[in-house]
């Protein structure tokens, strides 16, 4: 009886260990797919440099063997943009148009696994998941004249409205922004900012003439402009 039963502890202890040994070689990356697979900022009528600072947060889903099972390794992998001059992705994973380019770039998200989750020697293999940016590029298209873009953007903890002489400029309220191509090359243009109570200043963050109101600039090519309402 006691055999017996020693008989059975052995083999317990057997199919412990090749378990064990099963589950050290469990777990191992063989692919990565990141969600979304694509992502479009802007548009042909809005001028590239207004999708600067838009925003999408990525996602990385690893594939792994013995046995099959998927997980979030987002923070796991390391993420790089072909393209940063287009668009950055950072440590986790978000990735933010820079407003400098349009066009398409691939993303990716790599892992370089040495060892299997168990600690076991493996492969060594660099895994890697792709996906594809893309910021549409400016055509006028929408309205657009053919003159130089005009374009008005806004900050601050505040809001309020800007008007534009000469006319052309249109109603412009924050949080806009506020496109127009009504004005020929070479108008010089006075933007003046009015801030909505509460708030109460309006500074000029990005103006030829400088952050006090109103700002003047002689329109020769696109230009973007930014007031603080606050």
């Amino acid at each position: 009886m006691n055999g017996k039963w020693l008989s059975v502890i052995a083999l317990v202890v057997v199919a412990s260990a090749l378990l064990t040994v099963s589950c050290g070689h469990s777990q191992q990356l063989v692919s990565i797919q990141i969600q979304p697979a694509t992502e479009t900022f802007g548009a042909s009528n809005i001028p590239v440099q207004l999708n600067a600072g838009s925003q999408v947060q990525l996602r990385a889903l690893g594939t792994y063997i013995h046995p099959p099972v998927t997980k979030d390794i987002t923070d796991q992998v390391t993420w790089a943009s072909n393209s940063p001059q287009m668009m950055t992705v950072n440590a986790t994973g978000l990735l933010t148009a820079t407003g400098d380019a349009c066009g398409g770039t691939l993303v990716s998200a790599t892992v370089n696994t040495n060892t299997s989750a168990g600690g076991l020697g493996s492969s060594g293999a660099i895994v890697t998941g792709y996906m594809t940016g893309n910021v549409v590029c400016y055509t006028g298209t929408g309205g657009g004249s053919g003159n130089p873009v005009l374009a008005v953007t806004f900050t601050g903890n505040g809001t309020g409205t800007v008007s534009g002489s000469p006319s052309g400029l249109g109603t412009c309220d924050s949080p806009g922004p506020c496109i127009t191509q009504a004005f020929t090359s070479g108008t010089t243009i006075t933007l003046t900012a009015t801030p909505t109570p509460p708030s109460t200043t309006a500074t000029w963050v990005t103006c030829p003439s400088g952050n006090a109101n109103p700002c003047t600039l002689n329109l020769t090519g696109n230009t973007f402009v930014t007031v603080a309402f606050n």
